[in-house]
């Protein structure tokens, strides 16, 4: 029962991780046959190309501690993992890999393509799920899954199929955002934008003068609108006139739009419906013609003219040169820009006209709205539920084809498109099986619309049945001084590298203490430190409690009340009973920090400070039965957030019908 005088992680996590292995208790159909109601989380599958940063940090520890607490209180309990194969991300970390030996995909041909990213999938696919092993994640490992397994891919398959069927995915040419590095098209979710500064450029149409900072795209246009309130260019609506242009003289017509910003610029805008995805519906509602002036490479086109094979950028300065020769270019102006960007390359996204495949979202932004509210999925914090809803109330159909090699292949014959890696991530809670639904999905901001509305709908039309009950967005973890974490940026912190230094049970606890509900986590390293502090303490109070018991098999004190009992004794068993019903609730709520400051401080002061100290004045029995229940009911109660030193511990405690694992003891009753 002896402890050694110092507690180091690095001498018992390993061993304690490998003991949970062997115990087969992170498989729900190996639990105790008491555990009976299944609770099931799936982890949002992070990308093969991945490494754990912070993010990933903070959520698994959310899920564990969930995962962990639900297993104590008798559920069967499954935490499914996997990766996703993360579609242009994969496909970019192997193109680089064939730059360094002078290669492209093209010179490989798709097959060889395809072959190479699977050997590179093989060698460093698994990486971050051996570092949440690291973390003390107890997922079960035997159901690990991949979203181009054969299985799943067949699921993909028949889905893309059962849309078709029913006429809700459709092929058409469309203006999409389109990335000339990657070759592909982007959904609006798939871009970021980042301010960058530029310039407006306002350019004489004849009479009326527009404002843009795309010069460029003034090739392209093919009319002139205005909003039909805008009372300064009433007299120009449905009238063509003659501009003067680069390319010569033109005759544009001035059509009227409600979705034309009159307080932008000018108020009236050039309409280029192959540049533009707004521009491309004003478009479609007036039949306008639509005119490719730049091509999938990022060159202008043909109908560019004298500029054709120039770079974007190249024929914006040509272009500025050129239109103020002419005498068009009114002035020029300092502009802040939202660049938008490809999420995974940074290159520029141009708007270009492109045939693509569409899924109809109508009636399924209808099912992914239903449920919510009606209450049956729960937002939590409850106020993201109007960016859901408003997202789904202004949806466009979903753009699913990606002009990409790695991915699901889109199984129309003759086809070469694979899908969007979303439409696949949307099937994720099917893998589960016989644990559908899960419970909880809990996930960052970033990726409510990406991912969770099409969880919602796609769980609604294959499985007639929603895929969770709560949706919990954590915070967004950001540096001491509020910037983003970026390892490019040379501002996050690796996990791993806490866990190395600290032990995984202070990065778990200092993480955990930090989540107070905010949106935006500004990470302090203190917590960490504060973590580790707290390990040593209770490592020393168990090893006082230890000499105390006086090497007796303890566990089965009562808690009825003789009237031996000191106030000290009684004081500590109330306070127990109120810390038990403190955690409950704030882990039923999602208050996961709240939980942790309880148990921080009923164990520190309550405990430590005032009751151990107390019992160095009463030698009894009564004493010793009690230090030894609030200590196990502490581990018990401690074990979802710091599970390594909990479990090490317990392992070393006599303890009247201990059981293999503190995994599966009883979780207490207050």
């Amino acid at each position: 029962m002896k402890l050694f005088k110092t507690y180091n992680p690095k001498d018992v996590e390993n061993k304690i991780y490998k003991l949970w292995t062997k115990s087969g208790f992170f498989n729900p159909d190996k639990l105790p046959k008491t555990h009976k109601k299944p609770y099931t989380i799936v982890i949002p599958p992070p990308n093969v190309t991945g490494e754990l940063h912070m993010g990933h940090a903070l959520n698994a520890v959310i899920q564990d501690i969930l995962i962990r607490w639900k297993r104590m209180q008798g559920f069967k309990t499954l935490w499914l993992p996997g990766t996703d194969h993360a579609g242009i991300a994969t496909q970019n970390v192997v193109e680089k890999k064939l730059r360094k030996q002078g290669l492209t995909r093209f010179d490989l041909g798709r097959e060889k393509f395809i072959k190479e990213v699977w050997e590179w999938k093989e060698k460093y696919g698994d990486i971050i799920l051996n570092q949440f092993k690291k973390l003390g994640a107890s997922c079960d490992w035997s159901r690990t899954r991949f979203t181009m397994d054969k299985e799943y891919a067949e699921t993909v398959k028949q889905a893309f199929l059962h849309y078709y069927k029913k006429a809700w995915i459709y092929q058409g040419e469309r203006t999409v955002n389109w990335c000339p590095r990657c070759s592909t098209s982007l959904s609006d979710l798939e871009i970021v934008y980042k301010e960058k500064p530029a310039k407006m450029y306002y350019i004489k149409y004849g009479p009326i003068t527009i404002a843009t900072t795309r010069p460029e795209t003034k090739l392209g246009d093919t009319a002139i609108a205005v909003n039909p309130k805008d009372a300064r260019y009433k007299k120009y609506i449905d009238k063509t006139i003659t501009i003067k242009t680069v390319l010569g003289p033109a005759k544009m017509k001035v059509i009227e739009d409600k979705m034309v910003d009159m307080k932008f610029g000018t108020g009236a805008m050039k309409i280029t419906p192959a540049h533009d995805i707004l521009d491309f519906e004003i478009g479609e509602r007036h039949g306008l013609e639509r005119k490719q002036v730049i091509g999938p490479d990022g060159r202008m086109t043909k109908l560019a003219d004298k500029y054709a094979g120039m770079t974007v950028a190249e024929a914006r300065k040509q272009i500025v040169k050129d239109m103020e020769k002419i005498g068009i270019l009114e002035k020029t102006e300092p502009y802040t820009h939202n660049s938008a960007l490809c999420y995974r390359c940074d290159t520029v996204i141009e708007p270009i006209l492109s045939k693509q495949w569409f899924l109809k979202m109508n009636e399924l932004a209808k099912m992914a709205e239903k449920p919510v509210k009606q209450g049956k999925i729960k937002f939590h914090p409850k106020s993201f539920e109007k960016p859901y809803f408003d997202w789904l109330k202004n949806i466009k159909d979903w753009c699913i084809s990606r002009q990409i090699w790695w991915g699901h292949k889109i199984p129309i014959k003759g086809e070469t498109d694979v899908l969007d890696t979303w439409f696949s991530s949307a099937l994720w809670p099917f893998t589960t099986k016989n644990f559908y639904p899960t419970d909880v999905l809990t996930t960052g901001r970033d990726i409510i619309n990406l991912w969770v509305a099409r969880m919602i709908f796609s769980g609604i039309e294959f499985k007639k049945e929603i895929p969770f009950k709560h949706v919990y967005i954590h915070a967004t973890i950001l540096t001491k001084e509020g910037k983003r974490m970026s390892k490019s940026l040379g501002t996050g912190i690796d996990p791993i590298n806490l866990i190395n230094e600290f032990g995984a049970d202070a990065t778990r606890f200092g993480i955990a203490y930090q989540i107070m509900g905010n949106q935006d986590m500004k990470f302090v390293k203190d917590n960490i430190v504060m973590g580790k502090k707290f390990c040593n303490k209770i490592w020393n109070a168990t090893r006082y409690v230890l000499k105390e018991s006086k090497e007796k098999e303890l566990g089965s004190f009562s808690k009825k009340e003789p009237s031996s009992f000191s106030l000290a004794d009684r004081k500590i068993l109330k306070q127990l009973d109120k810390t038990i019903k403190f955690v409950d609730k704030d882990l039923e709520n999602f208050k996961f920090g709240k939980a942790a400051h309880t148990l921080y401080d009923f164990f520190w002061h309550d405990f430590c400070d005032v009751y151990i100290e107390a019992s160095k004045k009463q030698d009894n029995k009564e004493t010793q039965e009690i230090l030894f229940y609030v200590l196990l009911s502490s581990l018990k109660l401690l074990h979802p957030f710091i599970p390594f030193i909990t479990e090490e511990i317990y392992q070393k405690l006599s303890i009247k019908d201990k059981k293999k694992s503190l995994m599966i003891e009883k979780w207490p009753k207050g």
